[in-house]
């Protein structure tokens, strides 16, 4: 068996990770949206542990290289924004919404200034423009109803979650009949 036909065969042999990767992405989907406010905790306490891990790396380098400027400062921004999001969670969650909205909203005045810049150079300027209304829209709704912000992105996560545990699974069954038709099932053990 040359190396490409063994690589070739290696990889169908991992049809069945897919699958089992598309599972679990589809049940953290389900809980997500089961139990929104575990998820909610769950991100916020990554996101805290984040922000404490890059602070105190920036701090390390800053110390190491006696560098007092951006990298010091941003580092204690870092840990800070880390320890307070500890401390107030809900204070955290809010502002990751409010955040949200802000950056619809601008993101939707550009959307709808490009358009109108390039109204005379493509036809179908007014995707743009709608493209930038929509997000206005949506910016101003997440200003206006935080809470609701809150369970529309763990909605958000649970969707793509779901999705792509559905194309995991589609993808591992897919590698599965390629690997029956090419008679390579009984090849070699799947690896765990």
């Amino acid at each position: 068996m040359n190396a490409t036909s063994f690589a070739r065969t290696s990889l169908l042999n991992q049809w069945w990770a897919l699958i089992v990767r598309g599972v679990l992405a589809i049940l953290f989907g389900i809980a997500a949206i089961t139990w929104p406010r575990v998820t909610l905790v769950a991100l916020l306490a990554l996101f805290a542990a984040f922000a404490i891990a890059d602070g105190i790396t920036s701090l390390i380098a800053a110390v190491r290289t006696r560098s007092w400027g951006w990298v010091f400062f941003g580092g204690l921004l870092s840990l800070a924004v880390g320890v307070l999001t500890l401390m107030w969670p809900g204070a955290a969650t809010l502002a990751l919404v409010l955040l949200i909205g802000a950056w619809a909203i601008v993101r939707g005045i550009f959307d709808i200034a490009t358009g109108i810049a390039l109204r005379r150079e493509i036809r179908y300027e007014w995707l743009l423009i709608l493209t930038g209304v929509v997000s206005i829209v949506f910016g101003a709704v997440i200003a206006l109803f935080p809470v609701a912000g809150v369970f529309a992105l763990i909605g958000i996560v649970a969707g793509f979650a779901i999705a792509i545990g559905v194309l995991l699974i589609a993808a591992g069954i897919m590698e599965r009949r390629l690997q029956r038709r090419l008679g390579l099932d009984g090849a070699t053990a799947p690896a765990v």
